[in-house]
C-alpha cells in the first residue's frame, strides 16, 4: 500500500503493508528511535505519538489509519535544535531513570498543555494516567509538568509577569 504521512513536518511516502503498526514505520522505516515499544497492545503508553494532534498508541495503530495524516514524534517536539519546555523540565527534575516511558509521557503531557494552558494537578494526573512508568518516577513526572505550567504562567505575554 502506498502511504503518505507528514512526520515532524516532513512529507514521507512509503510502500508498506497497510496493517503495519505505525510504531514500526516510525522506528524501522523512518529511523526515528525516540518512540519506544513497550507492550505491543497499546496499554503502557511508551509508544505514544500525536496523529493529527491527538495522542495515539503507535504500537496498535495500523499505518493505514495514519495515511494522509500528520504525525508528531518525540523528535518533532524540539524546534530549531531547542528542547521543548517539557523536555527541559524532564532534565531539570531528574525524571528519567531507565527512560523507557519518557517519550510517551512527554507526548501525553504535550497534548495536555496544547489544549489546557493551566491544568490543575488532577488534570495532569488524569492526562498521564494511561502512561506507565516501570521505575515509579510519577512524582517527578508530575512536578516536571507542573513546573512548565508555572513557568508558562509567568510569561509576559500572558499578562501575569
Amino acid at each position: 500500500m502506498a502511504v503518505s504521512l507528514t512526520v515532524n513536518g516532513r512529507e514521507r511516502m512509503l510502500d508498506i503493508d497497510s496493517d503495519t503498526p505505525l510504531l514500526w514505520v516510525i522506528r524501522d522505516e523512518l529511523g526515528l528511535k525516540g518512540t519506544k515499544f513497550g507492550c505491543g497492545m497499546g496499554l503502557c503508553g511508551a509508544c505514544t505519538v500525536h496523529l493529527n494532534g491527538h495522542p495515539v498508541r503507535s504500537c496498535s495503530t495500523p499505518v493505514e489509519l495514519a495515511d494522509g495524516g500528520d504525525v508528531t514524534t518525540i523528535e518533532g517536539l524540539s524546534q530549531d535544535g531547542n528542547l521543548h519546555p517539557l523536555q527541559k523540565a524532564w532534565v531539570e527534575h531528574g525524571v528519567p531513570q531507565c527512560g523507557y516511558c519518557q517519550s510517551g509521557q512527554i507526548m501525553s503531557a504535550a497534548h495536555l498543555l496544547q489544549h489546557n494552558d493551566a491544568p490543575s494537578h488532577d488534570d495532569i494526573v488524569a492526562a498521564l494516567s494511561g502512561n506507565l512508568c516501570r521505575c515509579g518516577t510519577y512524582s517527578r513526572i508530575i512536578a516536571a509538568v507542573e513546573s512548565v505550567v508555572v513557568d508558562d504562567a509567568a510569561r509576559p505575554d500572558r499578562g501575569e509577569a
